[in-house]
């Protein structure tokens, strides 16, 4: 719901929605301010079901961080929340507009200013597709391992905001470990830099890690300085079919038990394998329960394969197949990469949770899921980045089913109130936004809630930014 404050603030209170436009043209060209209510409607949410979306007031996109400045000067002078949007392939309501605000959206400030193989640095604006800028470091012989889903989509200014994952996160871990300092417009226009180039630094409080997965309540990111890794060689990939998705997490931990650093540790239930055969028709067996993806980018992926297909065959593997080359190991990983396109085509609508659990725990967890599949008569996959125990409960229902929908959402907050029982947290990669306010407040309890509401403050003491998100 948008809360009565955001309300009370719209331009209509403080100033006629044309005043709004007019000083926003004083400092932006007249292509980058959308007024059209049939354009602006179309950046109103991102991609997260059940999360309520106003209706803006404009969309601007500047181009430079001057723009932005001027963006949030006016915003500032008139009282007018603003809420900033990358791509909008977030999944929890992160970027979805209030009514009467100014939508900011990044996109158009999308270069890549500078990679420096010698400090192994990129420098990039907030706009840039992830996808792009791995293309074009990979060129330098570097490599960025963020790798959300939606890679090819996404921007690096949303993967800060809302610190994504991936599929690498198990031997590279997450965006925030590669974000080494920032730019930042404030919610008053002025311009803040944090963090460094150097390879190390300690100066003073890490600001940095503040604004990753802050979701633009904060300050709106206008550059970005990403740390980069040498390019690895081509992983190989194997998998391995189990009879029970217990099979399959005792397995998960006999290879993170044995030292092993996989770069990617997949894994898919038997409803999400179904989905996939329903859908591609891949042929994998109707009897599997879990199927486990196992990689390696080292300079012996053969052995490392070898070693851990023996530990999967401890646990109970009925089937290990280790890719031979990279084009086997593609093939391999396909069943993963259509496992949400899948689920979607089951009912048409889904709700993807976003537990982690400690990986000693996993099995629960999916055991878990399996019962409240049951208790709420619905379709529930799971695919989740097994090696760090970020499970994705996928909902698969009926949106024009009222009763449906009500189960759907009853289903999901279940899922991640058994994250919170089995010690892990409500979101591992997708972020809070709208979606998961309460369970924040469930997570880190009011003693918590409280100082990063005073953080916010601190920060934004007009709560112009990205009001109503996170708490």
């Amino acid at each position: 719901m948008i809360m009565s404050r955001i309300e009370a603030r719209s331009p209509e209170d403080t100033g006629t929605t044309g005043n709004l436009v007019d000083l926003l043209l004083g400092g932006l060209p007249a292509e980058a301010v959308l007024t059209d209510s049939d354009v602006t409607a179309s950046y109103a949410n991102d991609m997260a079901s059940f999360c309520p979306a106003g209706t803006p007031a404009v969309v601007v996109l500047p181009r430079t961080t001057e723009q932005v400045q001027h963006v949030m000067r006016t915003a500032t002078a008139l009282r007018v929340p603003v809420v900033p949007q990358g791509a909008r392939t977030g999944l929890s309501g992160a970027a979805n507009a209030s009514d009467g605000c100014i939508v900011l959206s990044l996109t158009k400030m999308d270069r890549i200013l500078e990679i420096n193989p010698v400090d192994r640095i990129a420098v990039v604006e907030p706009g840039v597709i992830n996808a792009a800028l791995s293309r074009a470091v990979g060129e330098h012989g570097l490599y960025y391992p963020p790798d959300p889903s939606s890679w090819e989509m996404c921007t690096i200014g949303g993967n800060i905001g809302t610190a994504s994952g991936g599929l690498c996160c198990v031997k590279y871990g997450v965006t925030a470990e590669y974000v080494l300092g920032l730019d930042v417009v404030l919610a008053d226009g002025r311009l803040m830099s944090t963090g460094r180039r150097t390879a190390k630094g300690v100066a003073g409080y890490d600001l940095t890690r503040l604004f990753v997965g802050s979701e633009g309540s904060l300050g709106i990111v206008v550059r970005a300085v990403l740390g980069l890794r040498p390019k690895p060689p081509e992983q190989l990939v194997l998998a391995a079919e189990f009879s029970s998705a217990a099979a399959a997490c005792d397995a998960v931990c006999r290879v993170m038990e044995g030292g092993h650093v996989p770069s990617l540790l997949e894994l898919m239930d038997r409803t999400t394998v179904k989905a996939v055969n329903d859908l591609a028709q891949m042929g994998l067996p109707e009897s599997t329960e879990a199927l486990l993806l196992a990689a390696f980018d080292t300079t012996a992926p053969a052995a490392d394969l070898a070693a851990v297909g023996a530990l999967c065959e401890a646990a109970g593997a009925t089937q290990v197949v280790p890719a031979d080359d990279a084009a086997e190991s593609e093939l391999l990983l396909q069943a993963r990469r259509l496992s949400l396109t899948a689920l979607e085509a089951v009912k048409g609508v889904t709700m993807i949770d976003d537990v982690c659990v400690p990986r000693s725990r996993l099995a629960e967890m999916l055991e878990g899921v399996d019962r409240i599949a049951e208790k709420y008569r619905l379709t529930i996959g799971v695919v989740a980045h097994a090696g760090d125990g970020n499970t994705h409960p996928t909902v698969c229902f009926d949106a024009a089913d009222p009763d449906e929908s009500r189960r759907a959402r009853e289903s999901f907050d279940e899922i991640m109130a058994l994250g919170l029982e089995l010690g892990g947290t409500i979101t591992g990669e997708h972020g809070v936004g709208v979606l998961k306010k309460e369970w924040l407040a469930r997570e880190i309890g009011p003693v918590g809630l409280e100082m990063q509401r005073a953080v916010k403050q601190a920060f934004d003491p007009l709560d112009i930014l990205n009001p109503g998100k996170l708490f």
